[in-house]
């Protein structure tokens, strides 16, 4: 009666670790800096040109997370309108 006393006890410890539905991080580069990217071409932060080179590192990552998203619901959409059948 004890060991199975203890398996359970091990057994429910373990279920603890278990974590549904969690992504896995993928080994991807850091994000750049974009302060760094900007300041690397000499220019102090307020000053108009530094305010332009940060606003087009925000308008090239919010497109390129546009463009990821719509690859993704193409991908979904070609997955529902073309089923395959084994």
């Amino acid at each position: 009666m004890r060991p199975l006393l203890v398996l359970l006890l091990i057994a429910t410890m373990l279920a603890g670790c278990f974590e549904r539905g969690q992504t896995v991080a993928v080994d991807s580069p850091p994000p750049p800096d974009d302060d760094a990217i900007c300041r690397a071409n000499n220019v102090q932060p307020g000053s108009p040109a530094y305010i332009v080179c940060r606003k087009e590192r925000d308008a090239m990552r919010a497109k390129s997370e546009a463009r990821a998203d719509r690859a993704q619901r193409n991908l979904g959409e070609y997955m529902l309108n073309n089923p395959t059948r084994p």
